[in-house]
């Protein structure tokens, strides 16, 4: 039966892709114009199209006059970056089965995939019984053996209670409230069920209202929102890959079943290709839709060329960070193969408990207060801005209060007087500000960095990579490396030049190709050229997600504690007040300026702003 591209779209299951659909009622523009803005726009009538995939362009809203009947009046587009939080206006419309819920709801893994909806009648099961309105959370789609279940959950006196429903269980389920708060991009991707509408309220415009924005000024109301997809798909006698927006005014049939889907072009993305087992590697393939960008290798792979895929792999990147005071940092990730040298640059602390973390074995931390602090014990040290310390040890102390011994973690320094050096104490919950001071001018390779200092390090290019034509690192003036992460990346080289190897990325590079049946003979490549990779925002936040989630949280900075008393007794283990440190102590006598003036190495050129006190200029 024939219907809407807008409406087939809006109720298809993702699951079931691809599907073949036909041309019932075809539409054309004037003249020879086939595609607009990069989207198809001309279909004729019969024409056979094997949908591969749909994502969301944007969403047209409706100001809705009335949440009881979903009247609505102007209708307005939003992009998906619109700089707005709102909050779901609960569907009062009930579901009939769990089937239902799982042909219009989207589950997935993470928390946006876990909707929740309660029954109106209790659900028993055979180990447990649901009650009437409690609300279950609904975690994934599995299927066991041969048959689609639910896993899901409920909570009851603060314990999680795990079960499973089969899409057959019927009933009246209804969506429960959701106090949570989410971006439109969140909304759209995650929370408007097929085939029905979503009626959401914004809560906080991140934006200063003028006459170009979309919404009315000082807009409170209720919004009914209609996602218009970008559809991908192939036809028979082309060899690239059409994209059609969802509200094309055209009728389309579902003809999967009297089609062979292999006689259609079998694009495969990279994320595809690198499912593929790696006894199928080495592969030919025919670049379908090549990547965006200018960087080699991207700019090769253009449409019509042939590429070798050797293999499939992880490998570590470095992910780093432009320094800068601003939100508009630029993100790298810097293969270990990169050839350029990096020089130290300070870092910058917060608290003292910072210090403790950032100090290492090999030298003695050297750092500059930039923000006073004053310590309501006497026993402990009041910092005034420019005091230099060097970084010892954190050590215990006793308290006595009220009676009783307490022990609390201390940092203990040497402050840099004039001509001597005195032992001082700095509580590990000291909010303050502190600049590392420079004295090590040796150039670094990025792996000897890794195996001596502990991440995150600040450092800037002091010498290029000389091997790759244009250096991006190199005219960032400070980066921090971050961490070291695994990433996925295939080994390709051009068909006729197989011996000269790229590494690309699976998971950030969007391009399709297509398998071709040549065999493909061993060679001996020369080493594999790697690229320094610059991410965008969203890209970096992915990486950093995906990273972190084997790695145990870092632990909490020690909080201040409660006031001690006026007078509490610190017993603290006795200290050199004159001797002087070793090496670093004659470093830092040699190159120590008439007091007033700080020596910051490497830090020439760097101003500092330090709360109620003037700009100190380090030189």
């Amino acid at each position: 039966m024939a219907s809407t591209l807008t409406k087939f779209i809006h109720s298809l299951d993702p699951r079931t892709l691809p599907r073949v659909l036909q041309i019932q009622s075809g539409i054309y523009f004037q003249g020879s114009v086939y595609e607009m803005f990069g989207n198809e726009c001309c279909l004729p009538t019969g024409e056979l199209i094997k949908i591969i995939g749909f994502k969301v362009n944007k969403v047209i809203a409706s100001i809705c006059e009335s949440t009881e009947d979903s009247q609505c009046s102007s209708r307005i587009e939003l992009p998906l970056n619109f700089p707005g939080l709102c909050k779901i206006v609960v569907d009062k419309t009930p579901y009939l089965s769990i089937e239902e819920i799982i042909r219009k709801v989207s589950i997935g893994p993470t928390r946006l995939g876990h909707p929740c909806f309660y029954c109106n009648e209790d659900i028993k099961l055979s180990n447990l019984t649901i009650k009437q309105g409690e609300q279950i959370m609904f975690n994934s789609v599995e299927e066991v053996n041969g048959t689609l279940t639910v896993n899901c959950g409920v909570v009851r006196d603060s314990q999680s209670h795990s079960f499973t429903l089969p899409l057959s269980q019927e009933g009246e389920f209804y969506e429960c409230e959701d106090d949570h708060i989410y971006t439109l991009k969140e909304i759209v991707e995650w929370k408007i069920p097929k085939c029905r509408n979503r009626i959401v309220k914004f809560t906080n415009m991140l934006y200063t209202w003028d006459s170009s924005y979309p919404l009315p000024e000082n807009f409170d109301g209720c919004l009914i929102l209609a996602p218009i997809y970008e559809v991908q798909g192939v036809m028979k006698f082309r060899k690239d890959i059409v994209h059609i927006l969802s509200d094309l005014d055209i009728e389309v049939k579902d003809v999967t079943d009297c089609y062979d889907i292999n006689c259609f072009l079998q694009p495969l993305s990279m994320e595809d290709v690198f499912e593929r087992t790696s006894k199928e590697f080495p592969m030919v393939a025919e670049v379908i839709e090549g990547p965006l960008g200018g960087q080699q290798p991207y700019n090769l792979l253009c449409p019509g060329k042939e590429i070798i895929i050797h293999k499939k792999y992880q490998a570590t990147r470095i992910l780093a960070s432009e320094i800068r005071s601003d939100s508009h940092k630029r993100h790298f990730l810097i293969p270990a193969s990169y050839k350029g040298k990096f020089k130290r640059r300070p870092r910058v602390f917060t608290t003292a408990y910072d210090l403790e973390i950032a100090r290492n074995d090999k030298e003695q931390l050297h750092v500059v207060a930039t923000k006073a602090f004053d310590s309501p014990h006497k026993e402990l040290f009041s910092v005034s801005v420019g005091d230099q310390f060097l970084v010892q040890q954190c050590q215990t102390g006793e308290v006595l209060y009220q009676g009783r011994k307490k022990v609390i973690d201390v940092l203990a320094c040497e402050q840099i007087l004039t001509k001597s050096y005195k032992a001082v104490l700095l509580p590990m919950y000291l909010e303050g500000g502190f600049v590392e001071l420079i004295h090590d001018k040796r150039q670094y390779q990025l792996s000897e960095l890794c195996k001596e200092f502990r991440l995150p390090f600040n450092v800037k290019v002091s010498v290029r990579d000389l091997s790759i034509e244009e250096d991006v690192l190199a005219a960032v003036p400070g980066l921090q490396l971050e961490e070291e992460i695994t990433d996925s990346y295939l080994l390709i080289s051009h068909a006729d030049n197989p011996v000269d190897s790229w590494e690309i990325p699976v998971y950030r590079l969007n391009m399709s190709v297509q398998l071709l049946s040549k065999p493909v003979e061993e060679t001996v490549s020369i080493p594999t050229r790697t690229i320094v990779e610059e991410i965008n925002e969203e890209q970096y936040y992915t990486v950093r997600r995906f990273e972190n989630q084997a790695l145990l949280p870092p632990p909490r900075p020690p909080k201040k504690p409660a006031t001690l008393g006026p007078n509490p007794l610190l017993t603290v283990p006795k200290q050199n007040v004159s001797g002087e440190p070793k090496a670093l102590k004659d470093s830092c006598r040699r190159s120590r300026q008439p007091q007033g003036e700080v020596d910051c190495g490497e830090m020439a050129g760097d101003t500092y702003h330090t709360d109620n006190s003037p700009v100190e200029s380090f030189r």
